[in-house]
């Protein structure tokens, strides 16, 4: 059983907010110290441990209660995010744009498997963030991928993880699927 120092409740909050809010509190606890954050996000699990592995803290697992999720991280005693790389940015309206215009993209979808089953786009690839590490083989490192997700958030954590493995052409589509007006597949 892991004892945490500090508890956050982030139930009831969507991506980006459990991250947001995450990142608020760590920069409060002493290196080593324990936060426990309860989320009711089904995608916070994947997201938070894409956030800690991307900033040096270590994600020490997640117990389920119910509908509420307890995530566990230990805050990094060297203080110091890794290096990042910078990823591109578009906006949803050059992006959504581009899809109408029937530009020939590669997007990545990083969304969880529900949240893609509600609605994409047309012939956008379905990794979800917690699986891009392992299954990024499965696209061209030399090819140009639009990356999205709810809000931006997900996808900039999945373009980074994506960099660190020799990914060259990585644009984060900003601020994601929770504002497109576009048409959708189910």
């Amino acid at each position: 059983m892991i004892t945490p120092n500090y508890v956050l409740d982030a139930k009831g909050f969507a991506c980006p907010m459990p991250i947001v809010k995450t990142k608020k509190t760590m920069k409060n606890l002493e290196p080593g110290q324990v936060l426990e954050i309860q989320a009711t996000d089904k995608g916070s699990t994947a997201d938070l441990q894409a956030w800690a592995k991307s900033t040096g803290h270590e994600y020490l697992g997640t117990k389920t209660e119910g509908d509420v999720l307890h995530h566990f991280l230990r805050k990094d005693g060297a203080n110091t995010a890794a290096e990042t790389t910078v990823i591109p940015e578009i906006s949803l309206e050059n992006f959504k744009e581009k899809v109408e215009n029937g530009e020939n993209l590669i997007i990545l979808d990083v969304r969880e498997l529900g949240e893609y089953e509600a609605g994409h786009i047309q012939g956008a690839i379905h990794i979800p963030l917690g699986e891009v590490e392992q299954r990024s083989d499965e696209l061209k490192k030399d090819a140009c991928i639009y990356v999205i997700c709810h809000s931006g958030r997900r996808s900039e954590l999945a373009a980074q993880t994506m960099a660190k493995q020799g990914f060259k052409q990585l644009i984060n589509v900003v601020p994601g699927m929770c504002d497109w007006t576009g048409e959708t597949v189910k």
